[in-house]
């Protein structure tokens, strides 16, 4: 298995350092899937997480071994369409033989900042610039409800979650580095060809979406049909043809409809758990 950066799209010019000698720190735990820690020897030394292909636990509806695929192309769009919201991953080999491989954001050690961007409040106290989403009970009966903030950085990943069909966006996967700036983690299970959305980013659900993601869906939209750029050519190396047709779908529906999707009927809206 070769990597994305071998004859295929490039999505970012700081690649080359995840590419390098990797140094095994040690396993995170309360993975569903095996999930390992690394230095990168090249460049600054900075972390990285290696997620490898052999450590993913099967699913129903995902195929097998096509995890790690998704993470890099969740990557790839999310550079492509200029949201820029997914930390750079690549395919390579690794200790544990191929896997994706993503930057860590901040030091793995140190916390991040309390910025946060979802978070659990009591139900009917939700903070100016903010919105609850839904609402439910703590185990000792109290009412609570799972709030997101209503920033812009946030309303433009619940478009690129539309557009890759997340089916897990948990409060956990939105993170705020120590300058501010959101990135979003842990895309293996999206991209699937039929509708799975599963986000608590509903705060938007059927509003008109914003000029700036509208650009950035004819962004994206250009690209994959520019056959000289080649995204949809490194995307058809890591997802099932069909889902990256369902991609060009997508994308196409939300320009045509241009506003935020609405949750689907006959499927669970909301990750469990949510945080």
């Amino acid at each position: 298995m070769g990597t994305v950066a071998d004859g295929g799209f490039r999505a970012a010019p700081d690649d080359a350092a995840l590419l390098g000698d990797l140094e095994v720190v040690g396993r995170v735990p309360d993975s569903s899937n095996l999930s390992v820690l690394v230095r990168l020897l090249a460049g600054d030394g900075a972390h990285a997480i290696y997620k490898p292909v052999r450590g993913e636990a099967p699913l129903w509806d995902f195929p097998e071994g096509t995890l790690a695929g998704r993470e890099v192309a969740a990557h790839l769009v999310s550079e492509a369409g200029g949201w820029c919201l997914v930390p750079a991953t690549v395919l390579r080999d690794g200790p544990l033989g191929p896997g994706s491989v993503q930057r860590w954001i901040g030091d793995p050690f140190s916390p991040l900042a309390d910025d946060l961007v979802v978070d659990l409040v009591p139900e009917g106290k939700v903070p100016p610039g903010w919105v609850a989403t839904f609402s439910g009970e703590t185990p000792s009966g109290r009412a609570v409800a799972v709030v997101h903030s209503t920033r812009e950085d946030v309303r433009s990943l619940a478009v690129l979650d539309a557009v890759i069909n997340n089916s897990d966006r948990k409060g956990s996967h939105c993170l705020r580095d120590m300058a501010g700036r959101l990135w979003a983690i842990d895309h293996g299970v999206s991209f699937h060809a039929n509708p799975k959305l599963r986000t608590v980013l509903w705060g938007w659900a059927g509003e008109p979406l914003a000029d700036a993601d509208l650009a950035r869906l004819e962004r994206l939209i250009d690209t994959l049909d520019d056959a000289a750029s080649g995204l949809n050519g490194a995307l058809e190396a890591l997802l099932p043809h069909a889902d990256v047709a369902a991609l060009h779908e997508r994308v196409a529906g939300l320009l045509r409809r241009r506003r935020h999707p609405r949750p689907s009927p006959g499927w669970p809206a909301v990750p469990w758990p949510p945080l």
